[in-house]
């Protein structure tokens, strides 16, 4: 790649972005950080629900399983990958070493996981997608567009293969997500309605039975079969939910859920981090044992959770041009500080 005079080093500051801002990005990733939240509130807890979700167990929390967990996390998954491309795409246009820029930027997020991880909680997300963008998607970047789309297939059909699901499905979702920013598909995101129709359609036949087989399975303790059968499942609803939300930004609910979780999703870091925090000084309090949570405790706790983010996000964002964490990631990330405040023209947007 020849070097340019005019272009910035890795260490600049980032410029406004020259491209429209992907709306629907955001949505998703403010609906799959909800999601995240709900299927997350007990083990932030530290209460193992593991039985509850495959069997249902006795406290009404079977729907978790069935509509909750594992269902949003890989949508999460794949918005990161998506987003990688993205940002890789744009440092190539203003930085004389991108990757640098890239490998910095997943470094510090891996910085952040550990802190999170060790002294809040042990599920922390972020640490494993750090390693698994530096390991895996990082060195995707070389490879054409047409193998990255391939080894994605493969990194998910291993682990279905072998009876596995959770998070060694993280470095498929990343790299199919990184392969749609590639062939175009992210950039058509906002105009498509077709494309999202007919998947939606063929995610939600799909996955009708395979949910039934995962309550069949969950019942009959099917072991790695099970599995399987929870992760398929669970990939499936996801896509539904993506085409779905997707189809719904083409109707007149677009403000709407525009208004609702975009907010929450532009300032992903901080509210995952926050809602950590907040739980845990929730879980504590006295008399109240979160073990006993029942499943409207755990719908009105994430709800509040997520009804104050959302307020505090809103305002904040109108105020500044990122959340607090995603202002100290990109500081972190270019080595200069971006600046925080808006001007009195986009206290509006």
């Amino acid at each position: 790649m020849s070097h340019h005079p005019h272009r910035e080093t890795d260490a600049s500051p980032p410029r406004p972005a020259a491209r429209p801002r992907i709306a629907a990005l955001d949505v998703l990733r403010g609906f799959a950080l909800c999601g995240i939240l709900l299927a997350n509130i007990k083990p932030i807890a530290n209460v193992n629900a593991d039985a509850v979700l495959a069997t249902g167990g006795e406290d009404g929390l079977a729907w978790l399983g069935l509509f909750v967990d594992q269902r949003f996390f890989p949508i999460f998954s794949l918005l990161f990958g998506l987003g990688f491309s993205l940002l890789l795409e744009k440092e190539e246009e203003r930085a004389a070493r991108p990757r640098v820029v890239l490998a910095r930027r997943l470094l510090v997020l891996l910085a952040i996981g550990l802190v999170h991880m060790f002294v809040f909680w042990r599920g922390d997300i972020l640490t494993i997608y750090a390693v698994v963008g530096l390991v895996v998607l990082l060195p995707s970047t070389w490879l054409p567009r047409w193998a990255v789309a391939g080894l994605a297939g493969v990194l998910l059909a291993v682990p279905l293969v072998l009876g596995s699901n959770g998070v060694v499905l993280v470095p498929g979702l990343f790299l199919l997500g990184s392969a749609l920013t590639r062939y175009g598909v992210t950039a058509r995101m906002e105009r498509a309605t077709w494309g999202p129709a007919v998947l939606g359609t063929g995610f939600a036949a799909l996955a009708v039975p395979a949910v039934w087989l995962q309550v069949r399975l969950g019942e009959e303790a099917g072991g790695a079969v099970f599995s399987t059968v929870f992760a398929v499942a669970g990939l499936l609803v996801a896509g539904a939910y993506v085409c779905g939300v997707l189809l719904l930004l083409r109707t007149p609910l677009r403000p709407v859920l525009q208004t609702v979780f975009a907010p929450l999703g532009r300032m992903a870091l901080t509210n995952y981090l926050g809602a950590t925090v907040i739980v845990l000084v929730i879980s504590r309090i006295p008399g109240w044992q979160p073990e006993s949570w029942s499943s409207v405790t755990v719908v009105l706790v994430a709800a509040g959770v997520l009804g104050a983010q959302r307020v505090v996000s809103g305002w904040w964002l109108r105020r500044y041009r990122f959340g607090p964490m995603e202002w100290l990631w990109r500081w972190a990330t270019w080595l200069r500080r971006p600046p925080l405040a808006r001007g009195r023209d986009s206290l509006a947007s």
